[in-house]
């Protein structure tokens, strides 16, 4: 067992192991104790995924879905705040170390995985169901930016699998009338975001900008809709300064992660 400093600018106990062929490791997540199984070949969960499980305001009540969920980062980061979690998951290899992950960590009676295409969300849960969805989706259309060599990364940054529309007409499907949706996104693809958003009956009630530093304008956003809601009352929030200007995690983001 080595300390490591990983790209999430976390200092994780990890332990390394070789399982059915790939390289894997197990992450101390400093939340109730819970770790969390990654594949190393595969996409790992970043800064993103812990800022989306911390946006939304918690009902303990809630039933909650989370569209992509990976390896399964947010159920495990939200377990303690709702009632019951599902999950859906389109990589295979994600999906099962998904469902490892809920096992390894005792949570069978709070989170539920499926290997799933939430494209065909019919086929997996009832309409109007949850009372809030969770989605950290592809940011890039195909054909904007550079492509990872490495597939589950290129899927994981790039719409080859499910595209914006998707993710928006999926999170409809899923909740109640007046149910809550809450994404992480790209600023530059606001304006695509709001117009998907109100021809699926969305109305945006929380934005928050991040910014890199304090000097650099807003490159990801944070984003509450409702379904059914009232126009006119968005509320924007201050904005979220990831970096210091000497590199080092803000005040903010290092509250947000002791927090976990």
């Amino acid at each position: 067992m080595t300390i490591i400093n990983t790209t999430r600018g976390l200092v994780l106990d990890m332990i390394d192991l070789k399982l059915n062929g790939d390289s894997l490791r197990i992450d101390d997540l400093m939340r109730s104790g819970r770790k969390i199984i990654q594949n190393a070949n595969e996409f790992c969960f970043s800064m993103d995924s812990v800022l989306l499980a911390h946006f939304p305001k918690f009902k303990r009540k809630y039933k909650v879905l989370d569209l992509g969920t990976g390896t399964g980062v947010i159920p495990l980061l939200i377990a303690d705040e709702v009632t019951h979690i599902n999950a859906i998951e389109l990589n295979s290899t994600m999906a099962e170390i998904a469902k490892r992950n809920v096992e390894l960590n005792d949570l069978g009676d709070k989170i539920s995985v499926v290997e799933g295409d939430y494209r065909k969300i019919r086929d997996y849960f009832k309409v109007e169901s949850f009372d809030l969805v969770l989605a950290n989706p592809p940011y890039r259309a195909i054909g904007s930016g550079a492509v990872n060599e490495i597939k589950g990364v290129a899927t994981a940054r790039h719409e080859f699998t499910a595209t914006l529309e998707d993710v928006v007409t999926a999170a409809r499907f899923a909740l109640k009338y007046h149910g809550i949706f809450c994404m992480i996104h790209i600023t530059e693809r606001l304006c695509e975001i709001v117009d998907a958003l109100h021809r699926h009956q969305f109305e945006m009630k929380r934005l928050r900008l991040i910014q890199p530093k304090s000097q650099k304008p807003p490159n990801l956003m944070l984003i509450e809709a409702m379904v059914g809601g009232a126009a006119g009352s968005l509320k924007i929030e201050p904005p979220l300064i990831a970096h210091n200007d000497d590199g080092t995690y803000s005040e903010e983001i290092m509250s947000i992660y002791n927090s976990c």
